[in-house]
């Protein structure tokens, strides 16, 4: 699955996530988990599992991106694909 992500020049106190493309978003179609620097790359891995309502193919997209983003800032992933995050489902989560 080729990655749809790219880096963001835009840093600092990133509140509003309107003022983000979509392509800085693991999950760009439902704008969840910016990919905006390493620790929110790390943060996007710890929450993998958490992000309802999307399908398996997201799921491989956003896992793509994730990996992209982690190489652009140095992130060193253990995982080596999305099965290897999700490990544990929310399924009580809405």
């Amino acid at each position: 699955m080729k990655a749809t992500w790219e880096p963001h020049e835009k840093h600092g106190n990133l509140t509003a996530k309107s003022d983000l493309p979509d392509s800085v978003f693991a999950f760009a179609k439902e704008r969840k988990e910016p990919l905006t620097d390493a620790q929110h790359v790390r943060n996007a891995v710890a929450r993998f599992d958490q992000v309802m309502g999307v399908s398996d193919e997201e799921r491989a997209l956003a896992f793509a991106n994730i990996e992209k983003a982690a190489n652009y800032y140095g992130v060193d992933l253990s995982e080596t694909s999305c099965q290897q995050l999700r490990v544990h489902p929310q399924p009580h989560r809405s």
